[in-house]
């Protein structure tokens, strides 16, 4: 398992200065310089441009902008059924294991998929936590004491709202979310919903509830497009789940020319949530430059959170992973940041810095 350094603000270490020497990803066009790149209490000071000794990437570490953590206590579970017998509230198979779930059982699987997700340089996560108050607690216990920081949208209540980073609504043709969206909003949180997963219909009144981002999208319009464009609402789509549920593919390029767009791995029991499976998958699917991938997998899903992390440059945190230039899997790589979307794998991963 790579070496997992943490920045955290209620500890002083690492103390003083550190750096570290490879191909660096700089910038927000991930331009591929080679150099030193200079810490000094977990934020970068400098990209110094020189000749290294080093076969390493320092890539920006990823922001899983998408995650169903409680499902990790049943991975692969539901083969063959239909997406709304796998998640529809609140009778789907999902939902009943969680319900039939220890409370020992359900904190134990989420803390393993985020030491999973840690490991192959994923700094944060979103997640919808089902199970209102106890649930957004079951996963803040679970992530204690890691260097990874999963922002929680609670559901189910209002009430979550209090401990919670805000709330994660299921769809809008589940029930009217205008009061979770009211006190979302009196408490400053992030108002998220997923829209247009299995059909048009219920994008629209998403979009009436403001929210701070919407997820999936696989059916929008362009009528969809022209609005998420006039207003400004990011996407977040999980290309992987949505093959695995068969409800179709959401049109990526339109939605990035459209607004921001972020990658998410969705449901952990439907797919491993490796950010580099997803980028992937996204860049053998969808006529999209590498450069445009790696940035829904770093500083797009980082900017939903209001975080200044997925980017390398003087003034940012230092969250980062080193790659293995010369593994088995990255020797001969003529381009670094396509290496890193279409074929690097959590093996490649050396270090990572969060």
């Amino acid at each position: 398992m790579p070496a997992v350094v943490a920045y955290k603000p209620s500890r002083p270490e690492p103390a003083g200065e550190m750096e570290r020497s490879g191909t660096i990803l700089r910038g927000r066009t991930f331009e591929p310089v080679e150099g030193t790149l200079h810490v000094e209490d977990g934020e970068i000071v400098a990209i110094e441009e020189r000749a290294v000794d080093a076969d390493r990437i320092l890539c920006p570490a990823f922001v899983n902008a998408h995650t169903h953590l409680g499902d990790s206590i049943a991975k692969g579970a539901g083969e063959g059924l239909s997406l709304e017998e796998l998640v529809a509230p609140p009778d789907g198979l999902k939902h009943r294991l969680l319900r039939a779930a220890e409370h020992d059982d359900l904190v134990e699987g989420m803390r393993r998929s985020l030491r999973y997700m840690q490991a192959g340089g994923t700094a944060a996560c979103i997640d919808f936590r089902e199970g209102g108050v106890e649930g957004v607690e079951a996963l803040q216990a679970a992530a204690r004491g890691l260097a990874i920081e999963p922002t929680i949208l609670g559901r189910d209540t209002t009430d979550v709202l209090e401990i919670a980073d805000g709330f994660g609504a299921s769809g809008a043709a589940d029930a009217d979310f205008g009061a979770e969206r009211a006190a979302t909003r009196d408490a400053d949180g992030i108002f998220a919903i997923h829209a247009g997963e299995v059909r048009e219909s219920d994008i629209d009144p998403a979009l009436a509830l403001d929210p701070d981002f919407l997820v999936h999208m696989v059916h929008a319009t362009e009528e969809h497009l022209r609005r998420v464009a006039d207003e400004d609402v990011p996407v977040v789509v999980c290309p992987r789940s949505n093959l695995v549920t068969d409800v179709g593919l959401p049109p990526v390029e339109a939605l990035s020319d459209a607004t921001d767009v972020a990658l998410g791995t969705d449901n952990v029991f439907l797919n491993a949530p490796s950010m580099f499976r997803e980028m992937a998958t996204t860049a053998k699917h969808f006529e999209l430059p590498s450069a445009a991938v790696l940035a829904m997998a770093t500083y797009r899903g980082a900017e939903l959170i209001g975080s200044d992390a997925g980017v390398l440059e003087p003034g940012r945190p230092a969250t980062l992973v080193a790659l293995d230039a010369d593994s088995h899997n990255l020797a001969g790589a003529r381009d670094p940041v396509r290496a890193i979307v279409r074929r690097a794998s959590h093996a490649d991963v050396e270090e990572v810095l969060l």
